[in-house]
């Protein structure tokens, strides 16, 4: 599964396998404050995360990417 918001010449991307081995979603956009908010989509709709810890919020910043887009 792939999100994806609008692409510039620059963008921020997640995979989730990241931080939980064998999940497929992945998720580009332009800002980091765009992906984190499909980011805490995606963990509450397929993992059951309703409540962010500050831990996990420090996973999720980590691996966070950048990427131009060409």
């Amino acid at each position: 599964m792939t999100a994806r918001g609008s692409e510039n010449e620059a963008s921020k991307y997640i995979a989730c396998a990241s931080i939980v081995p064998n999940c497929p979603f992945e998720a580009t956009a332009t800002t980091e404050e765009e992906l984190l908010q499909m980011v805490a989509a995606h963990a509450a709709h397929d993992h059951g995360i309703r409540e962010v810890t500050p831990e996990l919020a420090a996973q999720v910043k980590a691996a966070i990417q950048d990427r131009q887009n060409g």
